[in-house]
C-alpha cells in the first residue's frame, strides 16, 4: 500500500518511515532492507574512518537496492573534520543527506545546488525555524523519549511535533517514542508527514552489527529502563539503564568536565556493549520505545506490520462514529 504524504513525495519513497542514523550500526545491510521495504534507509557516515570507506559503503548499498536512501552526518559529537566526508557523498550523488547535532549550516552550504534532499534533526521550534531558513528540505523533530542525543529542554514528541509543524512550511518528521503503527498514526495526526525510528530498527534481523545481548537488552527493557546521560556537559542522550550508565549518572552529580567523562562516554565504550555485549563495561543507546519492542523481526516483516496496523487505524478513523 502506498501512503502518500509531502515527505514521501519529497524523497520518492512509498512509506513515510525513515531509519535513524544509528552510530556504528547503520550500514548497507540495514539501510537497503529499509529502502527495499518502501521507507528510507540510511548509512551512518561519521562512524566510518574516512571517505574511501564511505564510498565503499554507498557502493555496497547500491548493490542491494535501487530505491532512494540517505547518508547521515552526525556532526555534533565529532571532533574531526567532516567536510571531506560530505564531499564524498556529493560526488557519489546520494539522494538524501540528513544532519544531526551541531550547526547544520556548513553542511547545507556545501550541498547548495547539488539537488540532494536535506533533513535536519531539531529538538526545539527555534532550531526548526533556523533549519528552514538555512534551506533544509525537511526537519526531524526529536522528543525527549528518543534514544541517543535528545534536546536539552525535555520536551516530549507529543508536544514538540505539532509545535514545529505549525511553525514551518517544510515537511516535519516525528522522532522519539515511535516504533509501530500507532506511533505513525499519532505523528500524522499531530501534523508530521512521517516518522523516524532508531531503536525499533536495532531490534531487527538486518541490523547485523548489533550484538545479540544489545538486542535482548532492548527487548527486556520496560518504560523505566532507560536514562539520560551526558546532561552535565550539555549533551543529554538516552541510553539503556545498566551498571555502566547508572555509575555515569552518579559521577555526573559531581559536575565533572568532559575530560573526566571522556572514557565513559566514548565511542569505544559504546562499541564494547553494542558490538561485544559487554554490558558491565559499556553502554548502548535506546529510547523509551524499548518498552514496546518484544521481538526481532526482519525489516520487511516489521514494516508490513506497522503499515497494516496504521491502515486499520486509518480505516477506523474513516468510519462514522455514533
Amino acid at each position: 500500500m502506498k501512503w502518500s504524504t509531502e515527505l514521501t513525495d519529497l524523497l520518492g519513497i512509498d512509506i513515510p518511515i525513515i531509519q535513524g542514523g544509528l552510530a556504528y550500526l547503520a550500514y548497507s545491510e540495514l539501510a537497503a532492507a529499509v529502502s527495499n521495504a518502501g521507507g528510507l534507509g540510511q548509512i551512518t557516515a561519521m562512524s566510518l574512518e574516512n571517505e574511501t570507506l564511505l564510498r565503499e559503503e554507498i557502493s555496497k548499498l547500491r548493490d542491494k537496492t535501487d530505491k532512494p536512501f540517505g547518508v547521515n552526518f552526525a556532526i555534533g559529537e565529532q571532533r574531526r573534520p567532516f567536510q571531506h566526508m560530505v564531499q564524498a557523498a556529493i560526488d557519489e550523488e546520494v539522494p538524501v543527506i540528513s544532519i544531526t547535532g551541531g550547526n547544520p549550516g556548513p553542511v547545507l552550504k556545501l550541498l547548495e545546488g547539488t539537488g540532494i534532499k536535506t533533513m535536519v534533526l531539531v529538538a526545539a521550534k527555534r532550531q526548526a525555524l533556523k533549519a528552514e531558513e538555512l534551506g533544509a528540505d525537511a526537519v526531524m523533530v526529536v522528543g525527549q523519549e528518543g534514544g541517543g542525543h535528545i534536546g536539552r529542554n525535555d520536551t516530549g514528541t507529543f508536544v514538540l511535533t505539532p509545535q514545529v509543524a505549525d511553525a514551518v512550511s517544510i515537511p516535519v518528521i516525528a522522532s522519539g517514542g515511535i516504533g509501530d503503527g500507532k506511533g505513525l498514526m499519532a505523528a500524522l495526526a499531530l501534523g508530521a508527514q512521517g516518522v523516524e525510528m532508531g531503536t525499533r530498527f536495532i531490534a531487527t534481523k538486518e541490523c547485523i552489527h548489533a550484538d545479540s545481548a544489545y538486542k535482548q537488552a532492548i527487548l527486556n527493557a520496560g518504560e523505566q529502563d532507560t536514562l539520560v546521560i551526558k546532561r552535565s556537559i550539555g549533551a543529554p542522550a538516552r541510553a539503556l539503564k545498566n551498571q555502566w550508565t547508572e555509575q555515569l549518572v552518579e559521577m555526573e552529580k559531581q559536575n565533572p568536565g568532559y575530560q573526566e567523562l571522556k572514557s565513559y562516554i566514548s565511542g569505544e565504550a559504546n562499541k564494547r556493549f553494542i558490538y561485544e555485549g559487554q554490558e558491565s563495561d559499556g553502554f548502548g543507546w535506546a529510547g523509551q520505545i524499548s518498552a514496546r519492542i518484544n521481538d526481532i523481526p526482519s525489516v520487511g516483516e516489521l514494516m508490513e506490520r506497522i503499515m497494516a496496523e496504521a491502515a486499520v487505524i486509518r480505516n477506523d478513523w474513516g468510519t462514522e462514529r455514533r
